[in-house]
């Protein structure tokens, strides 16, 4: 049997504290940080800004992971953008703090945000009005919640093709 540390977040149990019916977004969340760790575990700072084929760089994506958790997590306390939010989001491309300490940083502290976000949650507000964006298109809390954990996972499955890229092309073990 595995060791409990090798185990996918969702098969060590419970996150303390965060409500049962919100325990898939924390091990999402949880597991998106592990697997960005682990992916980028042999690069160094200039591959995380190369674009295969002119794709988006694993800069793009760690960083474009935060903005979309905190974005959605936002909504879900029904608070619209603050300029630093949109400030932020016209950054994601770009290649200023694309240090990997600073953007695994960066990604631990939303996701710390958000687990903290969650356990303050009321399970029975779940299925309860939310609007998403400018345009305010209706959705629930537990819609904007899974999708800030569907998506940022979609994010990691991309991040991970771009890396096994960069390390293929540049004979990295």
């Amino acid at each position: 049997m595995k060791q409990q540390q090798e185990l996918e977040v969702w098969m060590r149990g419970p996150v303390k504290d965060v409500p049962a019916l919100l325990q898939p977004v924390a091990h999402a969340l949880l597991q998106v940080e592990e697997d960005v760790i682990r992916y980028l575990s042999n690069l160094d700072n200039e591959h995380l800004l190369i674009q295969p084929e002119g794709a988006a760089s694993i800069a793009f994506h760690v960083k474009h992971i935060v903005g979309v958790i905190d974005r959605m997590f936002t909504y879900a306390q029904e608070k619209p953008l603050a300029p630093a939010q949109f400030d932020y989001l016209a950054g994601e491309a770009k290649e200023e703090n694309a240090e990997k300490e600073v953007l695994l940083q960066l990604l631990h502290n939303g996701i710390q945000k958000a687990i903290d976000q969650l356990k303050q949650t009321d399970p029975n507000l779940l299925t309860h009005e939310r609007f998403l964006g400018r345009k305010r298109i209706p959705t629930s809390l537990i819609g904007l919640l899974f999708h800030a954990a569907e998506h940022t996972q979609r994010h990691v499955g991309q991040l991970l093709v771009t890396a096994r890229w960069v390390k293929t092309i540049h004979s990295i073990e």
